[in-house]
């Protein structure tokens, strides 16, 4: 079912930079938004953080504070859309900081925060969410895409999960015995390749 066009929320969400030679917006875009809340020192339109995330950024399925979901272009959206995860309020509820979502007062660009998202995927893996729509005052009815969540970290180094890590001195003598640096070693190892 395809949502009223009053719950859509403005589809220009990036930095402006390749149409906005001047350097000024007429109003405030999400990604210059979610950078400034966040800290992710991510540019360009917001459909593009998730892909640019990889690699330089911690990426996961779990709302944490401090997070940005990254929306996935859908509908009048074209650009995507990012947010701030600002608080969890449960396992399917988070509330959200950002911007150019809502018009308020008529007027686009505006800033929200600690507005409620709610999880509406089946599998409750935060892959589609309702959220707060200030015209209305409640969610909208809109299932929104969300690629997931970039988290303001460097990325975990994952050691390959096919063949388990053994460290020579690990099996030739006790733990307690082992220098204290193969001992980080060895508990570095065994947190990694644990399930």
């Amino acid at each position: 079912m395809a949502a009223p066009i009053a719950l859509i929320p403005g589809p220009d969400q990036s930095d402006g930079a390749p149409a906005d030679t001047a350097g000024a917006l007429p109003y405030l875009q999400c990604v210059p938004y979610a950078r400034q809340v966040s800290g992710i020192q991510l540019f360009g339109d917001a459909h593009t953080w998730w892909d640019q995330a990889e690699g330089r950024y911690e990426r996961g399925f779990t709302p944490k504070p401090g997070a940005v979901m990254s929306f996935h272009p859908y509908g009048a959206m074209h650009l995507g859309h990012v947010a701030m995860v600002s608080r969890v309020i449960d396992s399917r509820t988070v509330l959200l900081r950002h911007a150019n979502w809502s018009p308020i007062n008529g007027t686009r660009g505006q800033k929200e925060n600690d507005v409620r998202a709610v999880d509406v995927s089946d599998a409750n893996d935060w892959s589609a969410v309702r959220v707060w729509y200030a015209p209305i005052q409640g969610l909208g009815t809109t299932h929104w895409p969300v690629d997931g969540f970039i988290y303001n970290r460097p990325p975990a180094r994952h050691l390959g999960t096919a063949t388990p890590l053994r460290l020579a001195s690990a099996s030739a003598a006790p733990r307690s015995m082992m220098q204290p640096a193969v001992q980080r070693q060895v508990l570095m190892a065994t947190r990694a390749t644990a399930p």
